[in-house]
């Protein structure tokens, strides 16, 4: 075994700076600006179609930037080929040769780029040593699981020794349980090694729970761009406010409260479930039509002025289809949005808070 010191990969910083991919005549990524800090780990989360993949590409040199600038390290790559960017990319297909054993597989590259034995050697215990392979290097991908494949994927990427680590969707082809564990597994292993990541998903989860920073987008522009504490607690727009946290958002229109609505008409009022008290004195008079149990939480639908609300209760409280029920809130858990894309208006709340009691 080598007696070398541990492996560790110093980061490069990320900078795009305004840049665009269209595809027939549409924007797929409309002049995206993103700042990735050296040594972090930064995700691109938003739904289907909204342009985190593409983006991705175009760092990567897979796609062609339409317009803009990619920096990497403070030199522009926007127009080198993906090779001479210094980065590795782990994709969601895992991408693994069959006919190959483990070790073969994680050291294909180095092999390719003419790496001497000796060097491949040492590189390949050593992740081998930080992945838990050491045992399999001589099987082939069909004799693993899942998650051990992943791991390998993860092998090849990190033997590279590059500075910047490029994921997309690599857990989405894992069970619930695995994921779990892979989350945790890529987060330490970023830590310990230090290289800038940038991860791809459309699981909120894996966000919040992985990242230094989450980027939201949303038709290929950037919502909110912060860490994930600051996404839930001061989403940006309605549409942040949606997207992180589960269940989202409460998102009403001030219409519903003609008080609310008299002082700034056009107005979204925003309250999470967990910052609803169901309270005999509360000042939302709502109507349960629903009710969801989960063991340790309660989920109540109900209805206030004909707007859907959903309240997070604890799971031993009964609660019947149809009954009243009054709901108090503290001032500093309500949102207030200028409209579905305006921006958001903590000014208001002292506001608007009182007119919603009344």
């Amino acid at each position: 075994m080598s007696t070398s010191a541990p492996l560790h990969i110093s980061g490069k910083a990320i900078e795009l700076r305004g840049i665009s991919r269209v595809w027939d005549g549409k924007p797929a990524v409309d002049e995206l600006s993103i700042s990735v800090p050296a040594g972090s780990f930064t995700v691109l989360l938003g739904p289907s179609g909204c342009g985190k993949s593409t983006t991705l590409r175009m760092i990567a040199g897979l796609e062609e930037a339409d317009g803009g600038r990619i920096e990497i390290g403070g030199r522009d790559v926007t127009r080198l080929p993906s090779a001479e960017r210094d980065l590795a990319m782990v994709f969601q297909s895992y991408a693994l040769f069959p006919h190959l054993t483990v070790a073969e597989n994680i050291i294909f590259g180095l092999k390719v780029r003419r790496t001497p034995q000796a060097e491949r050697q040492d590189r390949l215990e050593k992740v081998a040593e930080l992945l838990g392979l050491s045992a399999l290097l001589h099987r082939k991908p069909a004799q693993l699981s899942g998650g051990q494949q992943q791991r390998v994927a993860l092998g090849r990427a990190i033997i590279a020794e590059r500075p910047v680590c490029l994921m997309d969707e690599p857990l989405s082809n894992l069970d619930a349980k695995l994921r779990h564990e892979m989350r945790l597994e890529i987060r330490a292993l970023q830590r310990q090694l230090g290289f800038t990541m940038i991860y791809v998903t459309h699981d909120q989860v894996e966000a919040i729970t992985m990242a230094d920073q989450v980027v939201l987008l949303n038709g290929g522009k950037v919502e909110q761009a912060a860490p994930p504490r600051e996404l839930y607690t001061r989403p940006a727009t309605p549409f942040v406010a949606r997207f992180i946290g589960g269940p989202p958002m409460n998102v009403i229109a001030g219409a519903a409260l003609p008080a609310v609505e008299a002082a700034s008409p056009g107005c979204l009022l925003g309250l999470r479930p967990e910052a609803l008290v169901p309270d005999a004195d509360g000042p939302l008079a709502t109507t349960v039509t629903g009710v969801e149990y989960l063991g340790a939480d309660l989920l109540i639908d109900c209805t206030l002025n004909g707007a859907p609300l959903v309240v997070r209760v604890h799971g031993q409280r009964e609660i019947e289809v149809g009954q009243p029920l009054r709901l108090a809130f503290a001032i500093d858990d309500l949102h207030v949005f200028e409209g579905e894309t305006g921006p958001r208006r903590d000014d208001l709340k002292e506001t608007l808070g009182p007119l919603m009691r009344s």
